[in-house]
């Protein structure tokens, strides 16, 4: 019998990082599982307009988890923040600084604008830059009217104190059930595309202990089948409702109906 300890989804510590993910990771790592997705990417030549379809602007990598992956989403997430020149600025209005933004950036072009990714510990901002804004212009913030106040209020508010001093660590509560069950679901599907059964998706997930009192109408069995029905659901288009692009998407609070 083969060794699953040597499957490349069966060691639970290289899927800790899910935990720390907000809804537009996860929403990527769904989307980068999709072997229609994989296959628009291997031929992304010859279809240079397939981004669309799958919520994107440009193809981006499948390869890359989403610590390192840069998706274009299309449309824009709601709550993503817009800097703008500023046309009317006040005397002591604050200038752009792209250095004194805090921790560690990605940017992209889009065809359109640049758009930064920032994260240090304990949060990850997404940022659009528009044309004409230069280093040391005034500048303005836009959010969309849809958008929460509040959560964009938060955003600010972090980007602002962590210009002055980004903290080394960040001390983070236990995970809740609704990280733990991403992290779940996503090493269950990787499993079952790698071809594993329900068995040995459980041995993986809850350990070999588990499983000793296995059989076909057990709990542990429908758990483990509702997290492979959610993975594939999520794979295959669920994933535009975490990223919000239909305009209605309530994050990966959603649906707790669902759950196993």
């Amino acid at each position: 019998m083969a060794d699953r300890d040597t499957e490349h989804w069966y060691p639970i510590a290289a899927y800790l990082y899910v935990l720390h993910l907000d809804d537009l990771a996860l929403a990527w790592e769904y989307l980068r599982r999709n072997p229609e997705y994989r296959g628009d990417w291997q031929h992304r030549r010859r279809r240079p307009k397939a981004a669309h379809c799958w919520g994107l602007r440009l193809l981006e990598d499948p390869a890359l988890d989403a610590r390192d992956a840069l998706p274009a989403w299309f449309p824009d997430h709601p709550e993503l923040i817009q800097f703008y020149p500023d046309v009317d600025p006040m005397p002591n209005a604050a200038p752009f600084d792209f250095w004194r933004i805090p921790g560690s950036k990605s940017l992209i072009h889009d065809g359109r604008r640049l758009l930064l990714t920032t994260r240090w510990p304990g949060c990850c901002l997404r940022l659009a830059v528009a044309p004409g804004l230069e280093d040391g212009m005034a500048y303005v913030h836009a959010v969309r009217a849809c958008a929460r106040y509040c959560t964009i209020a938060a955003g600010l508010n972090k980007l602002a104190v962590a210009a002055d001093a980004i903290p080394l660590a960040a001390v983070r509560c236990r995970p809740s059930p609704a990280a733990l069950l991403e992290l779940h679901t996503l090493q269950a599907l990787d499993a079952t595309l790698a071809g594993a059964s329900l068995r040995q998706v459980a041995e993986g997930l809850f350990g070999r202990a588990a499983v000793v009192g296995w059989h076909a109408d057990g709990g542990l069995r429908s758990k483990v089948r509702r997290l492979v029905r959610r993975g594939r659901t999520l794979m295959r288009g669920g994933y535009r409702r975490l990223a919000q692009l239909d305009g209605c998407g309530e994050g990966c609070s959603a649906l707790p109906a669902k759950r196993p």
